[in-house]
């Protein structure tokens, strides 16, 4: 049985990596090739994803909807300002370092991004 968790991290300045990232595990979903799959947002990423456009924007959106996106960090979001932002399009915020010790105690296969 595998599980899979996306940390998606980067942010400006890394945006292709990023959005391979959403587009990848868009696929992943669509194509329902892991029994588990999630994806933690963090820093720099949780700034990033609030300003996707066209198909980045539009797999962003299906992870949402398929609630593939766990959670971005909550006090990041709050620091930045992008608490209410990232609540808006479906995000929903939770203490990073719990829910990283979750999956983790889980059996997640973390992979970076």
């Amino acid at each position: 049985m595998a599980k899979v968790l996306f940390l998606i991290v980067s942010g400006k300045g890394c945006e292709e990596k990023v959005n391979y990232a959403i587009i990848s595990a868009a696929r992943i979903t669509k194509g329902k090739r892991f029994d588990e799959f999630k994806i933690l947002l963090y820093g720099p990423a949780e700034e990033y994803i609030v300003h996707l456009e066209g198909e980045v924007a539009e797999s962003f959106s299906f992870l949402v909807k398929e609630k593939v996106i766990d959670s971005a960090c909550s006090a990041i979001a709050q620091k930045k300002g992008i608490d209410k932002t990232l609540s808006n399009v479906g995000v929903s915020l939770a203490p990073f370092g719990e829910r990283l010790a979750y999956f983790i105690n889980q059996g997640y296969s973390v992979i970076t991004f």
